[in-house]
């Protein structure tokens, strides 16, 4: 079994993990570990920018479409299973790359978690009626108070982590963000090696934009529409986190009457503009990244593949 780092592709969204990652487990014969908490569920295809069909059957991807929306499936769950069949491929002489951008997945997996306390029930039960009460952005701002860290990698749409983060520091007296300094337990035996894609914001920021109208054009309305009329109930009663993601939230709220077509589309770009710079922070802060450009044409692209595969052959 080799024993060379593992190769982990990370960047915030439309930063090109996919291409990258797929141009290089083509050229070395290798598999992706997908690191993307929302393209693990089956139905949500445009919305998640999963690989197009043709990418999933020429080069195997693990950890896409393989649960049904609801069932749950944790960061935790994710490392532990991940590093499972890194080490399961590396047997067969297969080389495993992580690719993604979902922030905790990719923690877990590199670091490990740190040892944090238990939920109280009752501590849970009056943040809940606090939120229900006052709203996820009043608990936002006490979180931007108390750990402005950790509230700078999510935001009050991530109503579970902003009432468990209230949770722990209630229940610990200290941040989430000293407690995650603290630990150190990747899974042993595997070592990675992180790269990180990196643009200029502007063009970041327009990636973004086409994309958002790109999805629009390719039918994410319709999808959002046959979920929508599926999980409906589920979801005005927030026991969905899949469908609080960016792309089918603002097309939901649109079906709902709280906006037209157009603001809908406009607040997907927004919310996902707002999106890679909450995962750039998290990167920066939490994970250590070599940061390289991402390429702008067919020749970096090219290029960079070939630099990364002798690296890594």
């Amino acid at each position: 079994m080799s024993d060379k780092p593992v190769l982990v592709i990370l960047g915030p969204t439309a930063s090109g993990k996919t291409e990258l990652a797929f141009r290089i487990a083509r050229k070395i014969g290798g598999e992706i570990i997908s690191a993307d908490s929302r393209q693990i569920y089956r139905g949500m295809e445009i919305g998640t920018a999963k690989p197009p069909k043709w990418m999933l059957e020429e080069i195997r991807h693990h950890f896409i479409d393989e649960k049904k929306i609801g069932e749950p499936f944790s960061a935790g769950d994710f490392a532990e299973e991940a590093a499972k069949r890194i080490r399961e491929l590396r047997q067969r002489g297969i080389t495993p790359i992580v690719a993604g951008g979902s922030t905790l997945y990719l923690e877990g997996l590199l670091k490990g978690f740190a040892e944090l306390p238990p939920a109280d029930p009752e501590l849970r039960a009056r943040l809940t009626r606090e939120l229900e009460r006052h709203g996820a952005e009043a608990l936002y701002r006490r979180l931007e108070a108390l750990d402005p860290e950790q509230a700078r990698t999510l935001d009050p749409t991530k109503t579970q982590r902003l009432v468990r983060s209230l949770e722990i520091i209630e229940i610990s007296g200290s941040t989430v963000t000293a407690l995650q300094q603290k630990t150190s337990s990747p899974p042993p035996g595997i070592d990675f090696t992180t790269i990180g894609l990196d643009l200029p914001r502007p063009l970041l920021y327009d990636r973004i934009n086409r994309r958002a109208s790109a999805m629009m054009q390719a039918g994410l309305e319709s999808e959002a529409r046959r979920l929508y009329e599926e999980f409906r109930d589920q979801w005005r009663n927030k026991n969905l986190n899949a469908l609080a993601t960016v792309g089918y939230r603002e097309l939901f709220e649109h079906f709902e009457g709280l906006h037209d077509l157009d603001t809908a589309i406009s607040l997907i770009a927004q919310h996902t503009r707002n999106y890679a710079k909450r995962q750039l922070t998290f990167f920066r802060n939490r994970l250590v990244v070599e940061w390289v450009q991402t390429p702008v044409d067919e020749a970096g692209v090219d290029a960079l593949v070939e630099k990364i595969c002798l690296r890594i052959g």
